[in-house]
């Protein structure tokens, strides 16, 4: 219990920090009960938008960016030159010359050379080609990660809203009984009904009350499966959600994607960009059959015995003899990849359609039954079950009567709101199939 000075305290914290996204962070909000004055309810937008800040996953994929950035400007840097001392004809007798017995003076034959390796026949533009490929795909996989954490967060609400549907229910299912029970009391003690009749109504209203505890132990674990999403350091269940399963369900499903040209799913972005990768690769594996040249240039000093000294400059290139290695390995696995590439981008592709289509049908068929439940079955098993109610109040219908009636409209009433979550779930996978994004909101992301 809480009392007044203590919730005259938490209503200025909570003014103090006034964000409701903090007080979830925090772990202070409480359900059930009366709600303390620092219970801030987390809507469904501002659940979003702590899971794109705060998703562990989300903030890898975010991460992946960097190491495909970093990587091509890796591709982009030129190779160092190599630069070399060597002396040699050192003796320890006789070493001076005439001009004299200092270090570079004496007769050493000293040599100062550069080498530069030069990349040929397209190579640094096949490596940079497929890093560009890279980030492109670590861009996409980071809005793809970014659109499946939005259906998990959306369909993770959902499922809390519906577990608390079912806890309301099936309290309100016993509290119903309950009253038949008191009723039913009366009726014993004027000689109408028999002590059997009484403790079966009673029976069946403790075992709703069971189901409810048992659905308020669901209705945690998914408030705890948000709080995951946003990565709640210590997740608890406690967050109090803003939204209702009414509100869900009236959001309309998407019509489709925009017609913007070039706008792609991120998946499949994803896929098309490890294929560019995978063919840039083979290209580059190609061109590495092809020998890279270095070239040299060199400075050698050698003082003479006498008269001046004999300095010459140098120059000259090597390169590999492609005589028995000519890359055949890295080639064919290098295709092999470009293959795989291929078929996981077809898949992705139909993948793609395939999601669209059932997540269309699902909505179809769940929009459907909640109508039908909600205009026609519901008011029907409503009306039978007060009939039946007033009807054995009056001794006019059986206990076998009433408690039927009883579990059938329990059993409309969890059938109807599970229909009304189905459809808004449907709803979040049609959105997270259909979610699209375009070239220019690719090469924006940072």
């Amino acid at each position: 219990m809480v009392s007044f000075a203590s919730k005259q305290r938490l209503g200025r914290r909570a003014l103090a920090w006034r964000p409701a996204l903090f007080l979830c962070f925090a772990g202070v909000c409480v359900c059930g009960g009366a709600p303390a004055s620092t219970n801030a309810p987390l809507s469904l937008a501002q659940a979003r938008e702590i899971a794109f800040e705060k998703n562990w996953d989300l903030l890898a994929a975010r991460s992946g960016i960097d190491a495909a950035a970093a990587q091509l400007i890796v591709t982009k840097e030129f190779p160092n030159p190599t630069a070399s001392w060597s002396t040699t004809k050192i003796g320890p007798h006789e070493a001076a010359t005439t001009f004299g017995n200092g270090i570079w003076a004496r007769s050493y034959d000293t040599v100062l050379a550069v080498n530069q390796l030069f990349e040929i026949a397209g190579k640094r533009r096949d490596r940079q080609a497929a890093a560009r490929a890279g980030v492109r795909g670590a861009k996409a996989r980071f809005h793809d990660a970014k659109r499946t954490l939005d259906q998990g967060v959306t369909k993770a609400y959902i499922a809390a809203l519906l577990a608390q549907e079912n806890v309301r229910i099936l309290n309100e299912s016993a509290r119903l009984l309950n009253h038949e029970a008191e009723i039913a009391q009366a009726r014993l003690k004027a000689g109408d009904l028999s002590d059997s009749d009484t403790k079966q109504i009673e029976i069946n209203a403790e075992q709703y009350a069971l189901q409810a505890k048992s659905a308020e132990t669901a209705a945690v674990q998914a408030r705890i499966a948000i709080e995951i999403l946003m990565a709640v350091p210590q997740p608890q269940g406690t967050c109090v959600l803003a939204g209702s399963l009414e509100e869900m369900v009236r959001v309309p499903p998407p019509i489709g994607p925009a017609s913007t040209p070039g706008a792609e799913r991120p998946d499949v972005l994803a896929a098309e960009a490890d294929l560019r990768s995978a063919e840039a690769n083979l290209r580059l594996q190609k061109a590495v059959r092809i020998p890279d040249p270095t070239f040299l240039v060199q400075y050698e000093h050698e003082p003479p015995g006498g008269g001046p000294p004999d300095d010459t400059i140098g120059i000259g290139f090597s390169f590999p003899l492609p005589l028995w290695n000519l890359n055949g390995g890295n080639i064919k696995a290098a295709q092999a990849s470009v293959d795989q590439f291929e078929d996981a981008a077809g898949k992705v592709r139909t993948q793609k359609e395939a999601d669209i289509a059932n997540a269309d049908s699902e909505f179809k068929e769940a929009h459907g039954r909640w109508l039908s439940y909600r205009d026609q079955t519901a008011p029907k098993s409503a009306k039978v079950r007060e009939s039946v109610a007033f009807a054995y109040e009056k001794g006019g219908a059986s206990l076998v009567n009433l408690l039927e009636a009883e579990r059938t409209d329990n059993d409309i009433r969890l059938a109807t709101v599970q229909a009304m979550s189905d459809t808004a779930g449907a709803v979040a996978d049609l959105a997270a199939a259909r979610t699209v994004i375009t070239e220019t909101e690719l090469r924006s992301q940072k």
